[in-house]
């Protein structure tokens, strides 16, 4: 996919979105959103179990009875790790699972122009998971999506052997069961960078109401007849609106992005609308 036209269109006209260091050098031109060691203080968030003690701030605890975690900015090389979602949900149309694979590609590009060092993760079947280098970017194209584990499933069986420090990007319709809060803090906990990008098509997002449709299950094949009338498309919708609401809270608590994006309007307007407003691309 590194030779796909939108990919390098892309790539000439966007840059990764991520924050700069007020000084330079080749170990520190990038900062990163996690808690690290630097000097410069950047908030204050309320501790979680297995956060680590040293950074407790015992001066707010007194003050609020609440304990309190500082957090700091570190500094970072740009090495950047891309969980593409390859499960059988991710090919409920063409356009879904091409866009998921450029994104990848694209995000592994940009890394690339900074010096960095791109890994994308097929997040599939494979224990561990299957992993593409910068010089194996094409073979996204003809890569699959036919796997039935999920993305939470993997993480689980510790299938990912990922990286401390990374900026991670995680490329996937989150459409499988997970517990939004443990899934983010796992994935949020030894990065520097983590964004959440959720690909649906238009119909995922918002179905239109019809009458008696026969649905397949694209990942057991099963069939089922539904009458998709009024109560049933809002009741999906509300559904994955809660989904999302649930995504984007875990991610703001772990100083992560979640963004939606509709694959349906191509990669060239999700990279200029959602993920430039979302601060996860910016205009180059």
């Amino acid at each position: 996919m590194r030779s796909d036209p939108e990919v390098i269109q892309a790539a000439s006209m966007f840059q990764l979105g991520l924050p700069r260091s007020p000084v330079s050098g080749s170990s520190g031109e990038l900062l990163g959103r996690g808690s690290g060691t630097s000097l410069e203080f950047q908030e204050h968030r309320q501790y979680f179990p297995g956060d680590d003690i040293r950074h407790l701030d015992w001066a707010a605890y007194a003050r609020s009875d609440n304990l309190m975690i500082r957090l700091y900015r570190e500094e970072i090389s740009p090495r950047l790790e891309v969980l593409l979602d390859v499960t059988r949900s991710m090919t409920t149309a063409p356009q879904k699972a091409r866009v998921a694979k450029q994104l990848a590609a694209l995000f592994a590009v940009l890394s690339g122009t900074l010096g960095g060092r791109p890994t994308v993760w097929l997040a599939g079947d494979q224990r561990p998971a299957l992993s593409l280098q910068a010089e194996m970017l094409d073979a996204l194209a003809g890569t699959e999506c036919s796997a039935t584990a999920s993305l939470a499933e993997l993480l689980s069986e510790h299938g990912l052997p990922l990286k401390r420090q990374a900026v991670r990007v995680v490329i996937s319709d989150f459409l499988f069961p997970l517990d939004p809060e443990p899934f983010v803090r796992r994935l949020a906990g030894d990065a520097s960078v983590l964004w959440l990008v959720q690909v649906l098509t238009a119909w995922e997002a918002d179905p239109p109401v019809a009458g008696g449709t026969r649905l397949i299950d694209i990942e057991t094949g099963q069939e089922t007849e539904l009458f998709l009338n009024r109560r049933v498309v809002d009741d999906y919708k509300q559904r994955l609106q809660r989904l999302q609401e649930d995504l984007a809270m875990q991610a703001r608590r772990c100083h992560a992005t979640f963004v939606p994006v509709i694959v349906d309007k191509g990669l060239p307007g999700i990279c200029r609308d959602e993920l430039c407003r979302s601060g996860v691309l910016r205009a180059g």
